[in-house]
């Protein structure tokens, strides 16, 4: 497989090696120590999640505070997807800026973004479904959302009117999250990343 980082640090695209004859394909969509080399330390997975959208859904863009924070291993397995990375650590070269990646059932390509990087995905195909590994579980007090369609985000979706939930809906924007303090801190996200290492 090919692992290319991407512009924004913290993420990268994982492209596999696809096998196809007549009775159908084989791939490997994820492996572990590829990955741990890339990015300099193992991803402890505890939990995987699965989710189905209609075209023109628009999840995120969620986070969540850091420590522990919450790495994602994203693959569509039926469909298509834009999936974005935004970075909202506070102090990063590139914060407030995204990067997207259209995952899907023909190249199988995977997203990985690590600790205190936001997440979104845009389904560009009815039952888009995808299936991601996270590594810390679910954690409704330290998890949050910052509204998709925030003009200082200027991310440009590729559908005219994103269909989103009533909690993306209310999310606050980047401005008032950094004003509140709610945003993760680039220092303090690169020190957890290091300590990674040594576990």
């Amino acid at each position: 497989m090919k692992i290319r980082q991407l512009s924004i640090g913290g993420a990268w695209e994982i492209t596999p090696v696809v096998h196809g004859d007549p009775r159908g394909l084989f791939t490997e969509v994820f492996r572990a120590d590829h990955l741990a080399a890339e990015i300099g330390h193992p991803l402890r997975v505890a939990q995987a999640n699965l989710s189905v959208s209609s075209r023109g859904v628009v999840r995120g863009v969620h986070f969540a505070d850091v420590p522990p924070g919450q790495a994602k291993y994203i693959s569509c397995i039926r469909g298509a997807v834009l999936d974005i990375v935004v970075d909202l650590r506070v102090g990063s070269p590139t914060f407030g800026l995204w990067e997207g990646v259209q995952l899907d059932d023909e190249e199988r390509r995977a997203v990985y973004l690590g600790e205190g990087l936001g997440h979104a995905v845009c389904a560009l195909t009815d039952d888009a479904t995808l299936a991601y590994m996270v590594s810390e579980t679910f954690n409704p007090t330290g998890e949050h959302t910052l509204h998709p369609l925030d003009p200082d985000l200027d991310i440009r979706w590729p559908v005219d009117e994103p269909i989103l939930s009533a909690r993306d809906t209310a999310a606050p924007s980047l401005a008032q999250l950094r004003a509140e303090g709610r945003l993760p801190d680039y220092a303090t996200c690169q020190r957890y990343t290091e300590s990674l290492r040594f576990q």
